[in-house]
């Protein structure tokens, strides 16, 4: 895998550049919390500013619908935390998905994508919603058809993988580089772990205390991402199997990725299934034993730690601090033709 820096890189309003300095000296380690100052690629589909503004067209384009309708940017919209705000996710003609619409956001620094982690890159990610019947619906062989009809693209095309042509791998490495570039911006709680006291509030100090302490929530949310990558069946009781139909491992039944908390209070509801509609009650469910106690293979990290409402508050303050100023993005008004 080869970096790209995010440090004095233009990327033509796609990504902020964030300026990385070296915590103050403090009461606890509070390094593993630091934002990394590159964006991970594989090294046959290196970032360049050819492909994200190839890969932003090919995001938010309808006509990557069977009826040009929808695009990815539907179900996964920047200005509601690139997720969608539904309990489970809404395709073409208003089909129903079987889950809720994960973020975008950060899932450059994820080893699985998607709730059941089916796909092991952004790449292999890109081409799932486009397929599926109940989301984007389109046969691959007919976009690539359809993009070959555009004169637009095809010169697009060409700049971003010259030689390469219009083809399934090449739509993937597209988009797949502009996700990448959907990467969180400073949130005061990034100020504070590098050494500014004042970012954030007291309350929050304290619910991050309670975080890492008593509520034990970064044994599954931990690091710059608050995700440990993940799977774990967190007792909500529904009839998804999770990871378990991809891997039949008994700690995967109704096993689902960690999401990170990046920005986690634009992306409500919450869960794989969307039935939580605050972060209270998440945090809830999570720090006190799951909704259903007697859910088989609940995982051994959800317990009830007796955390008080009070408490549940105060998580709740420090997730607030969380969330970063929107990304400075330029949405595409018009397409190629």
């Amino acid at each position: 895998m080869r970096s790209f820096s995010l440090f004095g890189a233009v990327l033509t309003g796609s990504l902020m550049a964030v300026t990385l300095a070296t915590p103050a000296a403090a009461k606890e380690d509070l390094s593993k919390w630091i934002r990394p100052d590159t964006v991970p690629a594989p090294k046959n589909n290196r970032i360049t500013p050819e492909r994200i503004e190839l890969g932003k067209f090919l995001y938010f384009d309808t006509r990557l619908s069977r009826d040009n309708t929808i695009s990815c940017a539907t179900c996964h919209n920047p200005a509601l935390g690139w997720s969608d705000g539904e309990p489970k996710a809404v395709g073409i003609e208003g089909r129903r998905g079987p889950r809720n619409s994960p973020t975008v956001l950060n899932t450059a620094y994820q080893r699985h994508q998607f709730w059941d982690g089916r796909a092991k890159s952004l790449e292999e990610q890109a081409l799932g919603p486009i397929q599926a019947d109940v989301e984007m619906d389109m046969d691959l062989d007919k976009l690539v058809e359809r993009l070959n009809g555009i004169k637009g693209y095809r010169e697009l095309f060409e700049k971003a993988y010259p030689g390469e042509g219009i083809t399934k791998d090449t739509i993937a490495k597209a988009i797949a580089t502009f996700e990448r570039t959907v990467v969180s911006t400073e949130a005061p709680f990034d100020r504070y772990v590098k050494g500014d006291e004042n970012a954030i509030s007291e309350n929050a100090k304290k619910g991050f205390a309670l975080f890492t302490g008593k509520g034990k929530c970064n044994n599954c949310h931990d690091g710059f991402n608050f995700t440990d990558g993940s799977f774990h069946n967190l007792g909500l009781g529904d009839s998804d199997i999770g990871r378990y139909k991809l891997k039949k491992r008994a700690a995967w039944f109704h096993a689902f990725k960690t999401p990170t908390l990046r920005d986690v209070t634009l992306t409500a509801p919450y869960f794989h299934d969307g039935s939580i509609k605050t972060l209270e009650e998440a945090t809830a469910v999570c720090g006190n034993g799951g909704r259903f106690y007697y859910s088989k293979n609940l995982s051994p990290l959800i317990v009830d730690r007796g955390l008080t409402p009070d408490e549940i508050s105060l998580i709740v303050d420090f997730l607030k601090t969380l969330e970063g100023k929107p990304m400075n993005l330029e949405i595409p008004t018009s397409f190629p033709q």
